[in-house]
């Protein structure tokens, strides 16, 4: 009897209370991962004949023909996957971290696949028009993207809001163009490939020289970072419309008729099926921007003077007192990031042709976006670039198809997921504590 009454009772476990963010984050998934699932199945009860054609193999291909293929097992594909991640979604299983992200990014490719099968199905026409692979377009656009995201990336890590990056785009540009015209009218002795490269000197000089202005108002007299900011993108398009209308008649050849970077293929990597060519058969801005993203990354958070630029981003006044100076730091990272909007500036010239005096369409407010959707990570904002990249091209593939899918709403694309993306939509971000806060040493 006494073992009995000596003997502890378990008590009852607690229910556990949820945190309000993990709730809204199954309610937002909850609510998308539907909405995905229905826009799939209404895109597969949309079709009537499923017979499409593809062409991914890009036109640099020995058998550069379309392919006929039934695209209904790429619609119903896409919907099991959708309807697999709201089900986890739904009973509150759906995955944190890169396991999180791969699921995602497994539906938004079967959401993309089924799509093109409504898109390319049913043709109205006696055209049939061929699905291509999207990847070339994609890289030739983020490739901007991408300079303009490290720029980005860097200038805030330092505590700097740079939203000057257009600015440092459309003067990259225009001194990109005139650079590679001149050096190949004026120095005809050199090889035509030193042209383009003198192009990137001057597209570099011109994203530094923005940047230094940006840092002189900022850091030096501490005027409002965004207004500065605004004030540069004006002072960008200003000062190229007018250099632009300084050109005399007939000397357009010798100012603003660029050499191009030329095509270089990778031995071995080129001859992969389908993305050789697409990633592997690009020009060296391209391969500089793969070669950008891990080289800031390394410089940010592997090398000590990454550790001070972010001390001084988060805390300036502790990086100070162990002897960080503080706006020098900051200069170096904003000239830094210059150089390297004024790479993404010189890509639209030396990769595409004439400067025009609109022809970054605010893709650096957009690069901007990468930034804060990639949570001021390099590899992070390039991916978020990447998808920018995707969309912008997504409407210039379905231009084709403006009976099916409306133009103006392909144009729209691009902003839309940027509203998004500064919205908060990708999650609870943080930008550096002292993003924007200019620094005084104080005795």
């Amino acid at each position: 009897m006494t073992d009995v009454l000596d003997t502890p009772t378990t008590a009852a476990p607690e229910p556990q209370v949820r945190d309000r963010a993990d709730v809204r984050r199954q309610v937002k998934l909850v609510v998308v991962l539907a909405l995905v699932l229905l826009a799939e199945v209404w895109f597969k009860l949309q079709i009537d004949d499923p017979t499409v054609y593809q062409l991914f193999k890009g036109a640099r291909s020995k058998d550069n023909l379309p392919v006929e293929f039934d695209g209904t097992a790429v619609s119903w594909i896409a919907v099991a996957l959708t309807a697999v991640a709201l089900l986890l979604a739904v009973v509150n299983r759906y995955p944190r971290g890169w396991a999180g992200v791969l699921i995602a990014v497994v539906v938004g490719i079967g959401f993309y696949g089924a799509f093109l099968m409504w898109a390319y199905a049913d043709p109205s026409g006696t055209f049939a028009p061929a699905m291509t692979n999207p990847i070339p377009g994609t890289i030739r656009i983020a490739t901007a993207l991408v300079f303009g995201a490290l720029a980005g990336v860097l200038c805030e890590r330092a505590g700097v809001v740079n939203i000057a990056i257009e600015g440092q785009f459309i003067s990259g540009a225009f001194f990109g163009s005139v650079f590679s015209s001149f050096a190949f009218v004026s120095l005809g002795a050199i090889p035509v490939f030193w042209c383009p490269v003198f192009g990137l000197l001057g597209g570099i000089l011109a994203g530094m020289g923005v940047a230094a202005m940006l840092a002189f108002f900022a850091l030096r007299y501490h005027v409002d970072q965004v207004v500065v900011g605004v004030v540069l993108v004006a002072f960008g398009y200003g000062i190229t419309s007018f250099l632009l209308g300084q050109i005399p008649d007939g000397r357009e050849d010798q100012f603003n008729n660029p050499e191009l970077l030329q095509a270089v293929d990778i031995p071995v990597l080129v001859d992969i099926p389908y993305l050789g060519t697409a990633l592997f058969g690009q020009n060296l801005l391209v391969y500089l921007a793969y070669l950008s993203v891990p080289a800031v990354w390394f410089l940010l958070f592997q090398t000590r003077w990454g550790l001070r630029v972010r001390s001084v981003g988060e805390h300036p006044k502790a990086a100070d007192t162990v002897g960080i100076a503080v706006n020098r730091t900051r200069w170096q990272a904003v000239l830094l990031g210059g150089l390297f909007a004024g790479l993404g500036g010189a890509s639209f010239t030396l990769s595409t042709g004439a400067f025009d005096k609109e022809m970054t369409a605010g893709l650096g407010f957009i690069s901007l976006a990468a930034v804060i959707m990639g949570r001021w990570h390099p590899v992070y904002a390039a991916l978020a670039a990447l998808m920018f990249g995707f969309l912008r091209n997504l409407k210039d593939q379905l231009s084709i198809l403006d009976e099916k899918v409306p133009g103006d709403l392909l144009s729209a694309l691009p902003y839309l997921a940027t509203i998004i993306a500064v919205a908060g939509f990708v999650g609870r971000v943080r930008a550096p504590a002292a993003d924007g806060q200019p620094y005084q040493k104080t005795d």
